[in-house]
């Protein structure tokens, strides 16, 4: 008697290794991106810190203004190059917002993913592995970045005059974990964009105004996510330029101000990196519902 067998199952694809295959050149310049920056910060960190930390001791000791001299270049060039590298780590949300929204459009657009459908993968899991392996990628580079950043600005800190601030809008967000929670925001919502609009072009343009809009939004709640402190009439004039004025006004012709003193930087990177990352969730559910509507389809 012959015993029947049920045939063996399609192997599933490597959607992971091929996912890789395929973006190789946009892995490789994501790589060469983190690399350079990742040579300036640590110069930054360095010996361009204490260059300009240096001229700035010539320049407060100087007593015989016509005959002083100090290294201004190189606290010209330590300006310069700390803004162009924050203005570079700063950019990676839009980076990975426009890679998403064209890589998902084009793909629609082309009828790729129509095709791979057709294999051994679910549209489910076709869309969960190109959100996981990008995701996994832009965090990891991102947080390597946020952590050279913040070594390069601590050097500065307290050393140089021009430092900038912690509030400073880039230098915050470029100094915390906040960054990595944008970039993600970004990822979604490129991939978002991609789902819903299925053309290469409109999906970038509308991922990096999405992303935008995202990190206006964060920035005007920022100095809501903590409680501020007040301080009235003299004492307030008397602040610490470390603390960060959000407010200020009159009571009683008495002036006031609410602020934010340095001590507050963690508490107000981890609830904005929190909702941040909840934004990140409803985006990527938002993926999955136009993903649903597209194909009809919610088995993985």
């Amino acid at each position: 008697m012959t015993t029947l067998t049920a045939p063996a199952p399609a192997p599933r694809a490597h959607l992971t290794r091929w996912l890789l295959r395929l973006h190789r050149p946009a892995l490789y310049v994501w790589a060469g991106l983190v690399l350079a920056a990742a040579v300036l910060l640590l110069l930054l960190h360095g010996p361009l810190a204490d260059a300009a930390a240096d001229a700035w001791r010539q320049y407060d000791s100087c007593t015989d203004w016509q005959n002083c001299t100090y290294d201004q270049k190189a606290i010209l060039r330590y300006k310069d190059w700390y803004n162009y590298a924050t203005l570079a780590v700063a950019a990676v949300p839009f980076l990975a917002a426009a890679w998403a929204g064209g890589t998902f459009g084009k793909e629609l657009e082309s009828g790729t993913a129509r095709l791979a459908w057709t294999q051994s993968s679910t549209p489910v899991r076709w869309l969960a592995v190109r959100l996981a392996v990008p995701a996994a990628a832009v965090a990891t580079g991102t947080a390597l970045l946020v952590w050279l950043h913040r070594l390069a600005w601590v050097a500065g800190n307290g050393r140089i005059d021009t430092a900038k601030q912690w509030y400073d809008v880039p230098t915050f967000h470029t100094n915390g974990p906040t960054l990595v929670a944008l970039a993600l925001c970004g990822l979604t919502a490129g991939a978002l964009t991609g789902l819903l609009s299925r053309r290469t072009l409109p999906a970038l343009g509308l991922g990096l105004l999405l992303t935008g809009a995202l990190w206006t939004v964060a920035q005007l709640l920022l100095p809501r996510l903590w409680p501020t402190r007040t301080s009235n009439g003299e004492a307030f004039f008397a602040l610490p330029n470390s603390s960060w004025t959000v407010r200020t006004g009159k009571h009683a012709e008495v002036p006031y101000g609410d602020y934010h003193p340095a001590s507050h930087y963690w508490p107000l990177q981890l609830n904005t990196t929190v909702l941040l990352l909840a934004v990140t969730a409803l985006l990527t559910l938002g993926c999955f519902l136009a993903l649903r509507r597209l194909t009809g389809k919610t088995t993985a």
